[in-house]
């Protein structure tokens, strides 16, 4: 069986969560006897071709990347279509508009699938103009995969009543290789932390729908310090919100290593998710923190964050952009040890029932040899 993943850019270009969803797919699939290639963009695609721990990876020439919408020329039409000729089953992973245009145009021959991530949330232009195309390409597809329930409940897009009968719900997932590997607890005196000092974790790039301003307001209320470990374009801004508010408990870590962000995950107390907004569609971050069986507080958001972090069992739910009662939920947590490795080891069940390598791969291998057994018959 092989499987041709389709995307605007890849490792090691890009480290983004679809990048990384890709990689755990192929990962997941590959140790069941699946020989995946990427085929991706890059504004340096030198090599063409390499070959990752995950998969083959091929790069044609980005020319332009118009809100973040990667174009290529007639040779990345042409090396799609050598690719896809020699391919069991497509996957594209949407959103990416060129993609749509490389599907109409080569046609491939195996059965075609699309990852749905996320609706347009944000760029409302883009959506309303690429709507008309957008459409075409997923009643052409052989199958649609909602990330979870929750998307395939409410995206507008997949709810189409010419699209619900292909939809099917695939969760992401990730392998726990990095649970049992080496941590780097000088982290936690860099921070100033104690030894045993309970704390609240916030791991992620820190952008726009994080909901970290609402984090920086619950703060002074919760009884512990919170560690917001990251980068991005909202650091600045949520740095001058902490030091103008005189918020004391809060620690900025900035970027962390895998090995300190390991650390970091096996000493907290409780990771928080605050984002506030439907572009959190699924919240990987919210998977790992499962498999390290840390209990979680993440917002209601309508998407699949509230599908990983199931309120309850492995943690809880609250209101976005309610900073009271995101305080009190993390303060419930801190309050309570044992309510909290309770959340904990039911997260960390959910994660090997859900959200493993194995799972994750045995979806997948299901899925694609279905379709090809259709596609025979």
């Amino acid at each position: 069986m092989k499987a041709l993943h389709v995307y605007r850019t890849y490792f090691p270009d890009s480290t983004g969560g679809i990048e990384e969803a890709i990689r755990q797919i192929a990962l997941a699939t590959a140790a069941l006897g699946v020989e995946n290639t990427v085929f991706a963009l890059s504004t340096r695609p030198e090599p063409a071709e390499m070959v990752r721990p995950e998969a083959r990876v091929v790069r044609e020439r980005s020319w332009a990347a118009p809100a973040s919408c990667d174009l290529g020329g007639p040779a990345a039409f042409r090396r799609f279509a050598a690719l896809a000729r020699g391919a069991d089953v497509v996957v594209y992973h949407y959103p990416w508009p060129l993609a749509d245009v490389l599907h109409a145009a080569v046609r491939p021959g195996a059965p075609a699938v699309m990852l749905y991530h996320s609706d347009i949330v944000r760029q409302r232009w883009l959506g309303m103009a690429y709507a008309p195309l957008m459409r075409r390409t997923l009643r052409a597809m052989s199958a649609i995969v909602a990330t979870s329930p929750a998307y395939a409940r409410t995206s507008p897009v997949l709810t189409a009543p010419d699209l619900r009968d292909k939809v099917c719900v695939i969760p992401l997932g990730m392998g726990d290789d990095a649970r049992d590997g080496p941590g780097d607890p000088a982290i936690l005196a860099r921070l100033g932390l104690g030894e045993g000092e309970p704390f609240v974790l916030f791991v992620g790039v820190l952008r726009y729908y994080k909901g970290l301003h609402v984090l920086l307001q619950a703060a002074a209320s919760v009884g512990a310090r919170i560690v917001i470990a990251g980068s991005g374009p909202k650091d600045a801004e949520l740095r001058a919100q902490a030091a103008r508010d005189g918020v004391g408990n809060v620690l900025f870590a900035g970027q962390v290593t895998d090995a300190e962000k390991t650390a970091l995950f096996r000493h907290c107390r409780v990771f928080v998710l605050p984002s506030h907004l439907r572009s959190e569609a699924y919240g990987m971050v919210l998977v790992e923190a499962a498999m390290f069986g840390r209990p979680m507080v993440s917002c209601e958001v309508g998407s699949g964050t509230s599908f990983v972090n199931a309120h309850g069992e492995s943690g809880l739910v609250v209101p976005p952009e309610d900073a009271s009662a995101l305080a009190a939920a993390l303060n419930t947590l801190l309050d309570d040890a044992a309510l909290a490795a309770r959340y904990g080891r039911e997260a960390r069940a959910r994660y090997e029932r859900l959200f493993s390598r194995s799972a994750l791969g045995r979806s997948y291998v299901e899925l694609f040899e279905r379709l090809r057994y259709r596609q025979l018959a």
